[in-house]
């Protein structure tokens, strides 16, 4: 008789599903430590240095979601149903505030560098040449894909086993009247005697 287990598909396994979302987590949040925006600042009688803005500093929000979001998929893991669902709908959040500050970054660039022009200038607005890298698209495709992968989680999270609980076993047996516990041939150790003791037994007699 053949008492093997079915294969569980990979879709279903739940380190595969937790390993996605962790990535795109991680994949967002590493977005964020890229150049952003390149700033070629007008030149007048001082020269200016052009700019590089990081992720980080021209989305702030973007990192922070990023971090929730890993958070997320790894509690994940360990949680019940209940707490599973919840932890997926912080991991759609936190995506779907990735994709919408990044798409928003995409449309329009020159907000988003106003912060680091006026810093670097000292003035507000004024013109100068903003240019896009890769990496706000990039973050944004991670924001997508950490809406899907939550629901990959519940869509998957509903075959999984419950975590289980390890812990010392309790002692049975045959009990006094009293509560303790009945004699024991052979030397008496120091738990014993402490349980004894604890009764107000003399282990010694």
């Amino acid at each position: 008789m053949n008492t093997a287990r079915p294969a569980v598909p990979a879709w279903r396994r739940k380190g595969t599903v937790v390993l996605a979302a962790a990535l795109a987590s991680l994949g967002a949040f590493a977005a964020t430590t890229r150049t952003w925006l390149n700033v070629a600042l007008p030149q007048g009688g001082v020269q200016t240095p052009d700019l590089s803005v990081a992720g980080s500093d021209a989305a702030t929000s973007v990192t922070a979601f990023a971090l929730v979001g890993l958070a997320a998929a790894l509690a994940s893991s360990i949680a019940g149903p209940v707490a599973r669902a919840v932890t997926a709908a912080l991991l759609a959040l936190a995506g779907a505030g990735i994709a919408w500050t990044s798409a928003a970054m995409l449309a329009d660039p020159a907000s988003a560098a106003s912060a680091a022009i006026g810093k670097a200038t000292g003035m507000v607005g004024g013109d100068a040449d903003v240019r896009l890298t890769a990496f706000p698209a990039l973050a944004a495709a991670a924001g997508v894909l950490m809406v899907l992968c939550a629901a990959w989680i519940l869509a998957a999270g509903r075959h999984w086993a419950a975590a289980r609980k390890y812990g010392a076993p309790a002692r049975t047996g045959p009990r006094r009247a009293d509560g303790s516990p009945p004699d024991r041939s052979g030397p008496v150790d120091e738990i014993d005697s402490w349980d004894q003791l604890s009764r107000g037994n003399d282990p010694t007699d």
